[in-house]
């Protein structure tokens, strides 16, 4: 029997296979593309026939596929689904917080123990100390798993038994990684519109790095104690700058959607009343949903 089993080896896939047999796991692996196995039984894995032969084969069984709708398509059938009873089922596609609980109460009812993950590093990154796989939901199946999951990624925190959470932090993650390139992408335009090398942008954005994480560690705890008061930057200040922007845009005949997008926030946030406080005293307007 292997100590587990992998289903999907897509990009992603491959890679945890990879780290879980260099890292001495007998894996068994499935893909509906049998030649992507390959490479990996070449390493020692047991190929799996079919999603059923994957779920008998190990008593955890990870699934990292396009997402949850692939995920039931592929578990569905009667004879995957009997062979999960009694097994740990890590989900490790991408999806949202409802669609965790959907895995979870899905699993339930198979009589499978669920755990949902979400996976913070490219392919080339797991394994490494760097790599995150977040884990939420059934407490027992994340003890049964943990070591698997250290195998996997650097580090493997466990964020308790709503489901939810892993996919909500991801989700969270990624808000702020997308939204703040979009940020750094306008500021490349307005670098090429006046001469300036994108390059030493990037390496001036990356030198400050830790002065930028140092001021969303401190709005993260302003908002969670619900104090906006005490800051070197006002709201209203931070509406003006953002103001010039759109202007300078403008000017320069590039796209000011961007800006244009942050300001309109801004303003919301000034014509509610906060222009005095924190800029993270924002995040009153968002929770009123627009």
């Amino acid at each position: 029997m292997s100590d587990v089993s992998i289903i999907g080896l897509g990009p992603m896939g491959a890679a945890l296979a990879r780290a879980l047999l260099q890292r001495g796991a007998r894996v068994a692996v499935w893909n509906r593309t049998p030649a992507k196995a390959e490479p990996l039984v070449a390493e020692g894995a047991t190929p799996a026939a079919s999603v059923a032969e994957a779920a008998q084969a190990s008593p955890v069984v990870v699934v990292c596929v396009a997402g949850y709708p692939e995920t039931f398509r592929l578990l569905e059938p009667g004879e995957v689904a009997a062979a999960l009873a009694g097994k740990v089922l890590v989900q490790l596609s991408t999806g949202t917080p409802e669609d965790a609980r959907g895995g979870q109460a899905w699993a339930k009812e198979r009589g499978a123990d669920y755990l949902d993950g979400a996976i913070l590093a490219v392919p080339s990154q797991i394994g490494r100390p760097e790599s995150t796989i977040l884990v939420s939901g059934s407490e027992t199946a994340y003890r049964e798993s943990k070591a698997l999951l250290e195998k996997m990624a650097g580090t493997a925190p466990y964020l308790g038994q709503n489901v939810g959470a892993a996919s909500a932090l991801d989700l969270a993650f990624l808000s702020h990684l997308f939204l703040g390139l979009l940020g750094f992408y306008h500021g490349a335009r307005l670098c090429e519109d006046e001469g300036l090398r994108v390059a030493d942008l990037g390496a001036m954005l990356a030198d400050v790095a830790p002065a930028i994480g140092g001021m969303i560690k401190h709005d993260a705890e302003a908002i969670q104690a619900g104090t906006y008061h005490g800051s070197e930057s006002s709201l209203d200040t931070c509406a003006r700058a953002l103001e010039m922007l759109v202007r300078q845009a403008r000017e320069a005949r590039i796209d000011a959607a961007i800006p244009a997008f942050a300001a309109g926030l801004f303003r919301k946030g000034v014509a509610a009343g906060l222009g005095d406080e924190s800029p993270a005293a924002l995040v009153k307007v968002l929770r009123k949903g627009g």
